[in-house]
């Protein structure tokens, strides 16, 4: 079964460029990433484009072909059609901790928490927390801005009533010598 360009593309722009499963985004990947069958076609799965995810060369291979043979076989978690957030949660470590059979299995077989894959979490999640400090640094930085405005605003007034105060002065004191 080939997969045409338009349809890779539609998989791609769905999956947002990244792996549907792990994350890997191509542009950190190095290239563009693979297009898996979740239900594969050796297995009788088809080309239709709920079947076809967008993922990485490592978690392709580490699916392989993997499709329950039994209802007591488990099951892996689709990203098509399930929320991450559903089987997994991301810890501050960088590794990814099953909420559900379905996400410990996903995440046994897919090698979710191997440590290339932890250390692009840790630098990702670094790259996001430093960003939220620039934000924070610049929102800060606008304010002070605002602050020495406004300082310098009620300076300027404050010489103003001086100014004024001591033309008052002046003025009595000729009235009261003149």
């Amino acid at each position: 079964m080939t997969i045409g360009d338009d349809i890779r593309n539609q998989v791609r722009a769905r999956a947002r460029f990244a792996c549907e499963y792990c994350g890997v985004h191509e542009t950190d990947a190095g290239g563009l990433l693979t297009i898996d069958h979740f239900h594969p076609a050796s297995k009788g799965g088809d080309d239709d484009l709920d079947n076809l995810v967008y993922c990485c060369v490592r978690c392709n291979q580490y699916k392989r072909d993997y499709w329950p043979e039994s209802p007591s076989d488990p099951s892996l978690w689709n990203p098509r059609q399930e929320q991450a957030a559903t089987h997994f949660i991301a810890l501050d470590d960088g590794k990814m901790e099953a909420l559900s059979e379905k996400g410990r299995f996903s995440n046994n077989l897919l090698h979710l928490n191997r440590p290339a894959l932890v250390a692009y979490r840790l630098k990702k999640q670094k790259v996001l927390d430093d960003a939220q400090w620039l934000e924070r640094y610049r929102q800060l930085a606008t304010v002070l801005e605002q602050l020495v405005e406004q300082q310098s605003q009620v300076i300027r007034e404050q010489r103003d009533l001086l100014a004024e105060q001591q033309e008052l002065l002046r003025r009595l004191l000729e009235q009261l010598n003149g």
